[in-house]
């Protein structure tokens, strides 16, 4: 897979993004979202029944080091893919840092991995925003053709035994109501 295809089309007007970012607050009004199942709907996630399991990786990390997924396992992790360049991914991340420091106390993390083919960019631009969770970096884009990736950002929930619950295509409201609800959900299942 070719970092082209995953590439912001600029044929997608602002106006079409702003439309995009509306929807996404509206399903995130506080007050508007029933708990418990009816979360995962009003987040928009498409569940994976029976839950899938997940294939262990290692990837690098910025500035040395690497992450591992079998590591994080007996945490809720939420696996997201992304890229520097990606306006939509940028909206999200915001909120992913709040949840991820609201929760990593609680079992909860946010691996976070990098489809930038120039892995020198992913540094700088983690420090400019200030994004403290776990990212591995994948510049030849093997975890993403691992995971089945077309389109960024992507998202998958893992439950505490590691499999794939839940996915996420296109930015989130990763702090609001429904999306602690479903974390709380996942959290409270052992």
């Amino acid at each position: 897979m070719r970092a082209a295809r995953l590439a912001w089309r600029p044929g997608i007007t602002r106006r079409a993004l702003s439309a995009l970012l509306v929807l996404g607050a509206a399903l995130s009004l506080p007050g508007a979202l029933p708990a418990g199942e009816d979360a995962f709907q009003a987040l928009a996630l498409t569940r994976v029944n029976p839950p899938a399991a997940t294939k262990d990786f290692t990837a690098p990390a910025p500035g040395g080091g690497q992450v591992r997924l079998a590591s994080y396992r007996g945490k809720v992790v939420l696996l997201n893919f992304w890229a520097t360049w990606c306006p939509p991914c940028l909206v999200e991340m915001p909120a992913m840092e709040r949840l991820h420091g609201r929760l990593r106390d609680k079992g909860f993390v946010v691996l976070a991995i990098s489809l930038d083919a120039d892995e020198g960019a992913v540094p700088p631009f983690l420090k400019e925003h200030g994004f403290t969770f776990p990212v591995g970096l994948d510049s030849r884009q093997r975890l993403a053709a691992l995971y089945g990736v077309r389109a960024l950002p992507s998202t998958f929930l893992l439950d505490r035994k590691g499999r794939i619950v839940a996915q996420a295509l296109g930015p989130r409201e990763w702090d609001g109501p429904a999306a602690l609800a479903v974390i709380d959900t996942l959290l409270g299942q052992r």
